[in-house]
């Protein structure tokens, strides 16, 4: 079965220049570029510019543009928007399942927050906040990580709507034991890091894999290899990390 992935919105698309691939359902999306690789424009002053942050910071590897749990052989990647809905159904049809290969040691477990989808939160710019909101959690309490992950997809908020609140992704931390993440919530040098991540992603190539670059979310790879199988088939993507994506 084809894997679903959200494209980008129509209005985007066409000021890129992405191209639908019709019965795929996925939008091949022109990358964007920084003017500077190391720092950005933030939220607040447009004149304003904010540091990428660097290194690693509890379970927020900055560097490597992801979030990273888990110590497993097998490394599986994820890229993520958290407005995308199907990375909600890929959420709750397996975040339990790779919560558990992380826990048991199978896995190490690498999620990328990606925000192409900001132009469908009415301005307020759902996709970098929560995916900003999702690195402080990480970075402060790397141990809540997924268990703010799965909040924040059920939780998930509706395209063309404004998105939850600041207030809101505070309580969600909160309700996950990491309230310690509410001083940095909102971050906008961590938004400036996942635009400047998603940048890198739609323009490859992506490190360690025969991908090109990320066309649609959610992405999987196992071991740099994409899979291929539905993304709310548990058992076709558990089958895939055990064969170490082969």
């Amino acid at each position: 079965m084809t894997t679903r992935k959200h494209p980008m919105s129509r209005s985007l698309a066409r000021r890129v220049g992405a191209v639908l691939l019709g019965a795929a359902l996925v939008a091949v999306l022109a990358a964007c570029t920084s003017s500077a690789p190391t720092s950005t424009t933030g939220g607040g002053s447009q004149n304003q510019k904010i540091t990428l942050p660097t290194g690693v910071t509890g379970a927020a590897d900055f560097d490597r543009g992801a979030l990273v749990v888990g110590d497993g052989k097998t490394v599986v990647d994820t890229y993520i928007d958290p407005m995308c809905p199907y990375c909600g159904e890929f959420e709750k049809a397996s975040g339990r399942a790779l919560a558990q290969k992380v826990d048991d040691g199978t896995i190490t477990l690498r999620v990328h927050p990606l925000n192409f989808l900001d132009p469908n939160s009415q301005g307020t710019k759902y996709s970098s906040r929560a995916g900003a909101a999702l690195t402080c959690v990480a970075a402060s309490d790397p141990k809540a990580t997924l268990t703010y992950l799965a909040a924040l997809y059920a939780n998930q908020p509706e395209e063309q709507s404004s998105g939850l609140s600041d207030t809101k992704l505070k309580s969600l931390a909160d309700s996950v034991g990491a309230s310690a993440a509410d001083a940095c919530i909102p971050s906008p040098r961590y938004e400036a890091w996942i635009t400047d991540a998603t940048q890198s992603a739609l323009n490859g190539p992506i490190p360690g894999s025969d991908l090109k670059a990320i066309k649609g979310t959610p992405t999987i790879l196992v071991n740099g290899h994409q899979y291929p199988g539905s993304i709310t088939d548990t058992s076709a993507l558990l089958k895939y990390i055990g064969s170490g994506g082969k």
